[in-house]
């Protein structure tokens, strides 16, 4: 379903400036100093209407979050959240993850969130999942040893193609859960579309990969 245009977007999107990076590129290597701080970085990629990053700024002060979001009129709704909640630690892009190489720089990013991404469910539109193997070299290309990608989605056959995709990919996984709502996992966010999906009755699957840093020598 296709977004409905916001009212006043360039107006919104103008009062939010200050929390708004419209030349990622500009800062590779160069995003602490805009936050003025050494904290670890976070990326969420696709952030929606902003639930799941604000809660997370919120909950961690001391983590420096950036939140991708291509559709400006999705991405204003998360930007004026942050800026109700007076949030310092949180800035917002429409970045692409095709071009993550270039807006951070190798170590920068020390978690990926992928929250309820696309499945993409055609088989030859699998290259367009964010876990496949040509995402995963991007991040890997971002972050450092023992940096995590935190997943979640509630599309069975998406899971299970991540499953297989982070272990051909030198991650490590852990805390797998196929209907997370029913886990022992504690200090969940939910997202817009995760509450919807839950409040539906339907399970949540979520898993933490982390890059062990084994270099990748097969042809991309």
């Amino acid at each position: 379903m296709r977004m409905r245009k916001k009212k006043n977007c360039a107006a919104r999107m103008e009062r939010c400036a200050d929390i708004f990076v419209s030349d990622p590129a500009a800062l590779r290597g160069a995003w602490n100093a805009r936050f003025s701080n050494d904290n670890p970085i976070h990326l969420e990629i696709g952030c929606g209407k902003g639930n799941f990053i604000v809660g997370m700024a919120k909950m961690y002060p001391n983590v420096n979050f950036i939140a991708a979001e291509k559709v400006r009129d999705v991405i204003v709704m998360a930007m004026e959240k942050a800026k109700e909640a007076k949030l310092t630690n949180v800035l917002f892009t429409d970045m692409d993850a095709e071009i993550i190489e270039n807006v951070f720089e190798k170590g920068e990013i020390e978690r990926v969130y992928l929250n309820f991404s696309d499945p993409w469910k055609k088989n030859k539109q699998a290259k367009r999942r964010l876990t496949h193997k040509r995402f995963l070299d991007r991040y890997k290309a971002v972050m450092k040893d023992g940096s995590y990608i935190w997943f979640k989605t509630d599309n069975r056959a998406l899971f299970e193609f991540s499953l297989n995709s982070f272990a051909a990919e030198n991650f490590k996984m852990e805390n797998i859960s196929f209907d997370l709502h029913n886990s022992s996992f504690e200090g969940n966010v939910m997202t817009e579309y995760e509450k919807r999906f839950s409040d539906a009755g339907m399970p949540i699957y979520r898993l933490e990969a982390v890059y062990l840093g084994w270099e990748d020598k097969r042809a991309k």
